[in-house]
């Protein structure tokens, strides 16, 4: 059974930042790119990044890139985000799952961890 847990969120001041950690069980980690989605109330998921099976990352946005680093540890089944120059805009709840590349999510999500950034 796929298991997601999120955490490392927390409030920072603008400017702040945060390492986000996802805990990953039930599938063959080192076999799947894996991601990080954020949500704000009322709108929809939002993929903010991912990593390959063997490092390589994407990250989506332009207004991200150069402040969020996405990696994996596959020894230990780890997905990490690390958000740096944080923005009252990065304000959400992030979540982990596999995807990217065309890949389809498990539809089994975690609790996430929320992020909030004030100015």
């Amino acid at each position: 059974q796929v298991q997601l847990v999120e955490s490392g969120g927390g409030l920072v001041h603008s400017g702040g930042s945060l390492r986000l950690s996802c805990a990953a069980s039930g599938f063959q980690f080192h076999t799947y790119p894996m991601s990080w989605y954020r949500q704000i109330p009322e709108k929809e998921l939002e993929l903010v990044a991912s990593v390959g099976q063997f490092g390589l990352s994407l990250i989506y946005r332009d207004a991200d890139k150069g402040r969020f680093t996405i990696s994996r540890d596959n020894d230990n089944n780890m997905v990490y985000l690390q958000t740096d120059r944080l923005e009252p805009d990065d304000t959400a709840r992030y979540f982990c799952n596999t995807g990217g590349w065309g890949t389809r999510v498990f539809d089994s999500w975690g609790q996430g961890t929320q992020v909030t950034v004030t100015s």
